[in-house]
């Protein structure tokens, strides 16, 4: 089944929605700000994402800039800051099986399809 990590507000997470919504596939969406993901379902993603922790973090967030730009932080670290600041987390994420794509662009998340 597929798991959506959403941000409703988000114009590109709405319209990832609607692509996964329009597969047909079954689908869960995680509003990921009012439940967000434990350090180990984040850390299990970004390996589903081939990603480094770095790579998922929106940097333009006032709290990014306010208390990790700058800093040397390792990957356990960073982790830990998108638990804590779940606003930091790029959007969406879609998960299929072992398979995860951010849906940046939404049409990324036509990849999980083929």
């Amino acid at each position: 089944m597929l798991k959506i990590y959403h941000n409703p507000r988000c114009r590109k997470s709405r319209e990832g929605l609607a692509i996964v919504d329009a597969s047909g596939e079954e689908f869960e969406i995680v509003k990921y700000l009012d439940n967000p993901p434990s350090y180990l379902e984040l850390a299990a993603i970004l390996g589903k994402l081939n990603l480094k922790p770095i790579e998922l973090v929106r940097k333009n967030e006032t709290v990014w800039k306010e208390q990790f730009k700058n800093r040397e932080l390792s990957d356990k670290e960073i982790i830990q800051a998108m638990v804590d600041h779940p606003k930091l987390i790029e959007r969406p994420i879609v998960v299929k099986n072992n398979e995860a794509v951010v849906g940046r662009p939404p049409e990324n998340i036509n990849e999980l399809f083929k």
